[in-house]
């Protein structure tokens, strides 16, 4: 009973189960469709709402775009407006240029017809005026005298006179304004180079003299036949002169060089008193070293009291070989050593490179010591060692120049010659023989007097100076500034002499009376 009890308890259960299922599923049913149908409403109503507002928006759009448009067309409309004026401006300008362009042709036109009748007239002007000229003319020479012609020269006679007055009258202003100031400095500088640098001066010549014991010496040195004689000469190159000369031999050479090697291997030989071919060639050897020995040491002694460093060994040897070397007496090397002091000390009041203006003026002679050796002259030989032994191109410069045989390229060139010529020309210096003195003094009264309009002339002071005497009535005293410079350059292109030659042209005036 108990369990038929709780079969039915629990059908009803299920029964009831399923009931309230089912009721909610209609429920469910139910709701969701009640759910549906507001859903589709509230659907069409946002779809109805939608349509609403599209066309409303739409309505707006379509307003603003034909605002739009309107404000771009009254825009389009303005600037339009705002280019047919400028275009109508610039149209009535070109009209007015046009204009303007007509009128100034006409004005060009009638300008070139008046410009046109105004040649004709000039023209015929011209013509009348060359007649009145013709005729004034033909009026004058009647009156003077003269010729057109001979009227023109005489006006260019005296035009030219005017203009040699005035030139000569320039080029005393020139020149005295140049002495004023550069020659006053020139003078200052030359004054202290010279004061500070002294060197003492020996004459040498082209032959040296050998003393011998006795005169039965010379008879030795010739040797059997002479042969003792002929090797010396041979192994030396030099010429021995034996004369009546008591005990002494001569040794004459252009090759100092060689001189002097043939006077040491003499007194080396003497010395001995073995005299003989072998004991000449042996003599002759060592007097060789002695003399390489004496040249190397006087170029470093050379370029220790100038203070040149740095020379070519070559160049050093080079330059010890004008100990040998004189030049009109002049000894080589010490003149110079000379030159690159002088030089140095006007290149130190100048403020411009010391060292280097010793340099040049140390190697200006360089050429000098092969001369006798090689075709040319010591300018270009010199030159062309410095090159050789790649020498500073102020140097080179300076080397060539000094003579004048190129143009001076730089300031210490300029000064090597100045040195140069100070060191020739200091008194005792140089010297000639007395045939070329006499024939350069004659040669300097030829050259002055072959001048029109001198008188005489006269070469006084050792040929440092040279007196003219002109014609007063052929010289007036303008042209004896223009005569005296002619000279000058003369002198100059065609003269070789030491320092310089003052040319003093002198015209003199009398007038003579008697009282009676």
């Amino acid at each position: 009973m108990e369990l038929l009890d709780i079969l039915v308890l629990a059908a009803v259960a299920v029964v009831a189960v399923i009931i309230g299922f089912a009721i909610g599923i209609a429920y469910r049913k139910r709701v969701s469709e009640r759910e549906i149908g507001s859903a589709e409403t509230e659907a069409t109503r946002i779809i109805n709402e939608a349509i609403r507002s599209g066309e409303s928006r739409k309505k707006e759009m379509l307003l603003e775009a034909k605002d739009e448009i309107h404000k771009s067309r009254t825009e389009y409309e303005k600037e339009v407006k705002e280019r047919r004026a400028e275009l109508t401006k610039q149209e009535r300008r070109l009209q007015q240029k046009e204009e303007t362009l007509d009128k100034k042709t006409e004005n060009f036109e009638k300008k070139e017809e008046e410009l046109a009748r105004r040649m004709e007239e000039v023209a015929k002007v011209k013509e009348e005026t060359e007649a009145v000229k013709k005729a004034h003319l033909a009026t004058l020479e009647q009156i003077s005298g003269l010729t057109q012609e001979q009227a023109k020269q005489f006006l260019l006679k005296s035009v030219e006179e005017e203009i040699r007055h005035d030139t000569a009258m320039k080029i005393k202003e020139i020149e005295q304004e140049l002495k004023d100031t550069s020659d006053e400095k020139a003078r200052e500088i030359l004054s202290i180079a010279i004061q500070r640098c002294a060197a003492d001066h020996a004459a040498e010549a082209t032959v040296s003299v050998v003393p011998l014991p006795t005169d039965e010496m010379k008879g030795r040195i010739i040797g059997r036949e002479g042969r003792n004689i002929r090797t010396l000469e041979t192994i030396t190159g030099v010429d021995l002169i034996i004369d009546d000369t008591p005990e002494a031999i001569t040794v004459s050479s252009f090759d100092p060089v060689r001189r002097e090697v043939a006077r040491l291997a003499l007194e080396k030989l003497i010395a001995d008193g073995r005299i003989h071919p072998t004991r000449i060639e042996d003599c002759v050897e060592k007097a060789r070293k002695d003399v390489d020995r004496t040249i190397r040491e006087e170029g470093e002694r050379a370029c220790y009291e100038t203070g040149v460093h740095g020379l070519n060994p070559e160049l050093v040897k080079i330059l010890g070989r004008q100990k040998y070397r004189t030049s009109y007496g002049q000894n080589v090397l010490n003149h110079s050593i000379e030159v690159a002091h002088i030089a140095g000390l006007m290149a130190a009041e100048l403020g411009i490179d010391v060292t280097l203006a010793k340099r040049a003026g140390l190697l200006h002679d360089l050429g000098k010591s092969i001369d006798h050796e090689v075709e040319g002259s010591h300018v270009q030989l010199g030159a062309d060692l410095a090159r050789k032994y790649k020498e500073n191109p102020v140097v080179v410069n300076a080397i060539e120049s000094h003579h004048g045989d190129v143009e001076p390229k730089t300031v210490i060139a300029v000064l090597v010659q100045a040195a140069d010529a100070v060191s020739a020309a200091r008194p005792g210096a140089r010297r000639e023989n007395v045939e070329n003195y006499i024939r350069r003094l004659q040669k300097l009264e030829e050259l002055t007097g072959s001048y029109p309009g001198v008188e005489k002339a006269f070469a006084i002071q050792a040929g440092r100076e040279v007196r003219i005497m002109v014609k007063p009535e052929e010289v007036t005293e303008d042209n004896m500034v223009l005569l005296a410079r002619d000279i000058a350059k003369q002198i100059e292109a065609e003269l070789e002499y030491p320092g310089q030659i003052k040319i003093n042209v002198i015209r003199e005036t009398k007038a003579v009376e008697y009282a009676k």
